[in-house]
């Protein structure tokens, strides 16, 4: 069946901010780099949070081709068997910097090196010897390949994206990590929506619900508002596809109740405005869905 055009949104990448501290520490000079990105633009970005899981609002594009310089020099001349670590960590930072490069252009060649840097830093990197950085790179792996599935529709991407994260959760506890761990959840409940949409299938629209509720455990309107909303926001888009695929009218109701909720998160903790605009629409969507499927035309009007 054909679903509903909903507008979904993304949290800060973490870890690509991550890959850019490393960069920044890894340089011998203190020459600067504009970092930030472009001011002598006027027009509101309506698209900030949009975009992908790579967006880098805080940097130009000439941080991220400066840092894939430095990175892919410096493996050039370390020595892996002497460095194998410091080796894996640039691998690790190397492939978030390819992964948001892949995304400005959508090209399939640099997520797949991207993928391969997270898969040789996972060599050196071990669940035993070296547990959170094995979880943050296994992390990484998952959200590369869902962005190349997502791009290419590719239902066996999606799935290795799956086990990615699943194997990341077993080092990242909701107790020691829960930052980590709802980002985690997040990313699944992401992966789960894409992946079920392009295979019609009713059960992991419902693993992704469960996983954005997760995720919703822990984040908080002061501390995490960008990911609450987000996460309030894809738990309606979900639900929302899955009230249409099971012509549920009680399903479109939770979905218009978790649009609602990021919608408030949005204006209580001043969001970007556009993102506010996105859960109205996507509100209105599902009032619409609603009024057909209870046959009431007066709730697509309120």
């Amino acid at each position: 069946m054909k679903f509903s055009n909903n507008y979904i949104f993304y949290p800060d990448n973490l870890e690509l901010v991550k890959a850019i501290d490393h960069f920044y520490g890894l340089r011998d000079d203190q020459t600067v780099i504009n970092g930030a990105s472009d001011s002598s633009v006027t027009v509101r970005d309506n698209f900030l949070h949009t975009r992908g899981n790579y967006e880098h609002h805080r940097y130009s594009t000439a941080v991220l081709n400066s840092a894939r310089e430095l990175f892919e020099s410096t493996l050039t001349e370390l020595s892996r068997a002497e460095s194998p670590l410091e080796w894996a960590a640039i691998q690790n930072s190397l492939g978030n910097i390819l992964s948001a490069l892949a995304q400005q252009i959508m090209d399939v060649e640099l997520y797949e090196k991207a993928i391969q840097a997270f898969t040789l830093a996972l060599e050196e990197f071990s669940r035993e010897e070296t547990p959170l950085e094995w979880a943050a790179a296994q992390y990484n792996l998952g959200t590369a390949t869902q962005a190349l599935g997502r791009q290419l529709d590719d239902a066996k991407l999606l799935k290795e994206s799956v086990d990615a994260y699943t194997d990341a959760l077993l080092e990242w506890s909701r107790e020691n990590s829960p930052e980590e761990w709802a980002m985690t959840m997040f990313q699944l409940g992401a992966t789960f929506h894409t992946h079920g949409s392009l295979l019609k299938g009713n059960r992991t629209f419902q693993k992704s619900v469960v996983a954005f509720k997760n995720a919703l455990a822990v984040f908080d309107a002061d501390l995490h508002a960008l990911a609450l909303s987000a996460t309030h926001n894809s738990r309606g888009v979900v639900l929302h596809n899955l009230a249409e695929s099971e012509e549920n009218a009680e399903r479109m109701e939770e979905a218009l109740r978790s649009y609602e909720t990021a919608l408030s998160v949005c204006m209580e903790q001043q969001l970007p405005f556009h993102l506010a605009v996105l859960c109205r629409v996507n509100r209105s969507t599902a009032r619409a869905g609603l009024a057909e499927l209870s046959k009431d035309s007066t709730i697509a009007e309120e």
